[in-house]
């Protein structure tokens, strides 16, 4: 008679993690830092303290959301290198458009100022 064999471990862990059930996650995580947002927008904090807190949900917001819902977790990091050189470049322009104009140009002229802006005349093809 043979001794029996051992029966099949049937205990392997818990089931691997859905990507459906992490971005469902990841966005409630969003939701409830949005809520903190609002709230941090009405309570009576110095200015710098709420521009401080606001800079540091929004950062955590705008990496999870970039790196999960744009799924660059699961991409090439080829892909997240080209995402990282764009939007250094749409921030270089960004700033350069904000030393560039100043608050004083978005008022608008009064009809004093508008009647003695001179324009250039048409340039002329010949």
């Amino acid at each position: 008679m043979s001794a029996p064999s051992p029966a099949p471990a049937t205990d392997q862990g818990p089931p691997p993690e859905n990507k459906f059930h992490l971005l469902v996650k990841i966005a409630m995580v969003l939701a409830v830092i949005t809520g903190l947002e609002v709230l941090t927008v009405y309570l009576p904090l110095p200015k710098g303290v709420i521009v401080g807190a606001l800079l540091v949900m929004l950062s955590v917001k705008f990496t999870l959301g970039i790196y999960l819902f744009m799924h660059l977790k699961w991409d090439k990091v080829f892909c997240t290198i080209l995402f990282l050189i764009g939007l250094i470049l749409a921030l270089g322009i960004a700033l350069s458009l904000l030393a560039l104009f100043k608050n004083s140009d978005s008022v608008p002229l009064t009809s004093q100022q508008a009647a003695s802006v001179t324009v250039a005349p048409a340039l002329r093809t010949g």
